[in-house]
């Protein structure tokens, strides 16, 4: 595996790694299902079925991937808006995911949420407000410290928000308080249509954290991110503190659909890209060259994918929109039920927790 770049730590994560035969099928299924969905979700976008704002996350893959390879069902993971191929990476069927998409009943939070706004178990969702999920990712680390149970927090952000005022405070914190936090940038060179280069006197994002030990890795190897996670994760475990990554990653579309991300960047740089280091085509032809799979095998699972996404599109397309007396349902948690008031002061709807 490519070496990590690495500041304030005198070793980093393995160069070697070892995949069995089953690792590999599942890490491209999975890859190739948010890939798939993602352009599903760019089509279905297009026909005005998808409405509001949507950001996608194809050439992305290998992060999501590995990072949820990495780290246990009962850790805890918050990031930015870019969020589909997380959630789908923490256990939540397409299916639901593309219903949420579409504003419908059957969506992963009932339709309320959309795209920047999906959530599950452990996992605290994309949030719209840019870096304003780094200290809510430093106080779930708080609560796991806190509560002794050895879990850790995986908290994400872009480089676009990389120079939010609050990502520093929240660094302060986290290394006087020893969290368990990983802090991870995804650096997919552009935050919304301005290059690193042109946002950041420093593009080292991996060495932000000034006293925090950090990690430059290859976003593109789902093994890379893989065993630097593993290696973060045992890093926080150990009681040391938090630890920064740095994901060198690439999104293939714009900012967001609104985008058509080639005003401040070349198709032929895109096209680059795709051709030399796609997550997908990467792991693929590792697991050939090996013989771990043949190219029969993975067409095999290629079609198997794009039949589930079909099928994902037509729940999404026809599930019917949840009823207008939900609007005021799961606004507190534990709650016993009381009166929303609604668009005027004379409709009222019960709020459930």
């Amino acid at each position: 595996l490519q070496k990590c770049d690495l500041h304030r730590l005198e070793e980093g994560p393995s160069t070697t790694a070892v995949m069995t035969r089953e690792e590999g099928l599942h890490y491209y299924k999975t890859m190739q299902t948010i890939r798939r969905m993602e352009l599903k979700s760019d089509q279905l976008y297009k026909q005005k079925i998808i409405r509001g704002f949507c950001h996608l996350y194809d050439g992305q893959e290998a992060c999501c991937v590995g990072l949820e390879v990495a780290i246990k069902p009962t850790d805890h993971v918050i990031t930015a808006y870019r969020a589909h191929g997380f959630t789908y990476a923490r256990g939540v069927p397409v299916r639901e995911i593309l219903a949420e998409l579409t504003g419908r009943k059957g969506g992963c939070v009932k339709g309320k949420g959309g795209s920047m706004h999906m959530y599950t178990k452990n996992f605290y969702g994309g949030n719209g407000i840019v870096g304003a999920q780094v200290p809510l990712g430093a106080g779930i680390a708080l609560a796991c410290k806190y509560f002794g149970k050895n879990e850790i927090c995986l908290t994400l952000y872009g480089d676009g928000a990389a120079n939010q005022g609050q990502i520093f405070e929240t660094y302060n914190m986290a290394a006087l308080w020893k969290l368990p936090c990983i802090f991870i940038c995804e650096n997919n060179r552009y935050g919304m249509g301005t290059s690193v280069e042109r946002a950041a006197a420093s593009t080292d994002y991996y060495k932000r954290g000034d006293f925090i030990p950090g990690l430059r890795v290859d976003g593109m190897d789902v093994l890379c991110v893989r065993e630097a996670a593993k290696f973060a994760a045992e890093y926080c475990r150990a009681g040391k503190g938090p630890i920064l990554m740095e994901l060198q990653t690439y999104r293939y579309h714009g900012h967001s659909m609104s985008d058509p991300g080639i005003s401040y960047r070349t198709r032929e740089e895109i096209q680059e890209v795709r051709s030399k280091s796609d997550p997908i085509t990467l792991l693929k032809d590792r697991m050939v060259n090996n013989n771990l799979a043949s190219i029969e095998e993975l067409k095999e699972i290629d079609v198997a994918v794009r039949k589930e996404i079909e099928e994902a599109a037509q729940f999404a397309t026809t599930d019917p929109e949840p009823p207008l007396e939900e609007l005021g349902n799961h606004i507190y948690f534990n709650e016993p039920p009381f009166e929303v008031r609604g668009p005027n002061q004379w409709i009222r709807y019960k709020s459930v927790s």
